[in-house]
């Protein structure tokens, strides 16, 4: 992966924070536990879990939510192959990478597992039970290029008031296109735009419960047709 431009803070010695957009990538409170309420539980994770499941996320960063989904794959005794892609326009330093994930001593094995590919800038993972890939460059152009709809999203983007780009109507609106019938997606905010775009893209919006002092967060489902 190529090293991003610009250079990031260390919040708390722990917590990497964009240059960028002046954004921690994941939850000052606990980023571990905010992915696995907001995105695994957000989506009904492990329960619709099956061989050949297909998550896509809109924004790499740290690759928490992907360590996060395969140690619950795992966990939760699931056999098969998970498939996950990641869209990510300014992917991370491989070495913050890796210094991000190693706060989290409960995913460390996985982690520990998947360091080497990080630290070669690899793309693709093959493994006996993942299949990931990473599509770097600004999603707005790199979603035509999806081929399998998603099974669950991740809509993981810097807040939307920082980083409009991954929030917009015509993204959001690719993003239904590309989800399987009665596939779901997940996003820590609960901005009234955000559910606007989604619902006029052909997904049934709810606002729940948000994650530490986030009141509220907004997960979708889209019908079976």
């Amino acid at each position: 992966m190529k090293l991003q431009t610009e250079p990031l803070d260390w919040r708390d010695g722990d917590v990497p924070v964009s240059r960028r957009f002046d954004d921690p990538y994941f939850s000052l409170d606990n980023g571990l536990a905010e992915t696995r309420h907001v995105f695994l539980t957000g989506n009904d994770l492990p329960a619709r879990f099956s061989d050949g499941f297909h998550v896509a996320e809109l924004g790499f960063g740290t690759g928490l939510n992907l360590l996060a989904t395969l140690d619950l794959w795992r966990s939760s005794g699931q056999t098969g192959t998970l498939h996950f892609t990641s869209f990510e326009a300014f992917p991370m330093n491989a070495n913050d990478m890796i210094r991000a994930q190693q706060a989290f001593p409960e995913i460390k094995p996985i982690a520990d597992e998947l360091a080497p590919f990080w630290a070669d800038h690899a793309r693709k993972i093959t493994l006996p039970d993942l299949k990931f890939t990473l599509v770097k460059g600004d999603a707005r152009d790199t979603l035509h290029s999806m081929t399998r709809p998603a099974d669950a999203w991740f809509l993981d983007g810097f807040s939307p008031a920082k980083n409009p780009e991954l929030w917009q109507p015509d993204l959001l609106s690719l993003v239904a296109q590309n989800t399987a019938p009665n596939g779901t997606a997940a996003t820590y905010t609960a901005a009234g735009h955000v559910r606007r775009a989604l619902d006029a893209a052909g997904l049934i919006t709810t606002r729940i419960p948000g994650f530490g002092r986030k009141r509220h967060m907004t997960i979708a489902r889209k019908a079976d047709t």
